[in-house]
C-alpha cells in the first residue's frame, strides 16, 4: 500500500513538474493551457484506433526530445510504443483532459477527443 502511494505521489509530482507554466503565453481558457477546465470528449463517432488516431499524435506532440522520448523519466516516462502509452493511459488522460499536456504547443479538440475516447473505450491495440 505504501509503495503504491509513493508511486502515485511521484507520478503526480512529475506530471506537475513537466506541465505547462502559467507564463507560456497561452490565453486563459485556451485549447491547451491551464485555466480552461477539463475537456469532456465526445465519443459518439467511430471507435478510435491506436495506430491510426492516437500514435501519430503521441509521436508528434509527446514522444519528443525533452518530453517523453526514448529514455525519458518525465511523468510516466517514455511514450514511444503501444505498451508504454497503454500503461500510462491514466496519467495521459488526466494531463490531456486538464490541458496540462503537451508541455509545448496545444492539442486540437479533435486530437484530445481521439486520445481520450481511445482511453475511455479500453485502449485497444488496433
Amino acid at each position: 500500500m505504501r509503495k503504491t502511494f509513493i508511486a502515485a505521489l511521484c507520478i503526480t509530482v512529475m506530471i506537475v513538474a513537466c506541465s505547462k507554466s502559467s507564463d507560456d503565453n497561452t490565453p486563459p481558457g485556451g485549447g491547451g493551457g491551464g485555466g480552461g477546465g477539463t475537456f469532456v470528449p465526445d465519443c459518439s463517432g467511430p471507435a478510435k484506433s491506436f495506430t491510426t488516431d492516437v500514435s501519430p499524435i503521441i509521436a508528434s506532440s509527446c514522444a519528443i526530445s525533452g518530453c517523453h522520448a526514448a529514455g525519458s523519466t518525465n511523468g510516466p516516462g517514455a511514450l514511444t510504443n503501444f505498451t508504454q502509452v497503454f500503461n500510462a493511459r491514466g496519467a495521459i488522460r488526466t494531463a490531456v483532459a486538464s490541458g496540462l499536456m503537451p508541455k509545448t504547443g496545444t492539442l486540437t479538440a479533435a486530437q484530445k477527443n481521439a486520445i481520450l475516447c481511445w482511453i475511455d473505450t479500453g485502449g485497444a491495440n488496433n
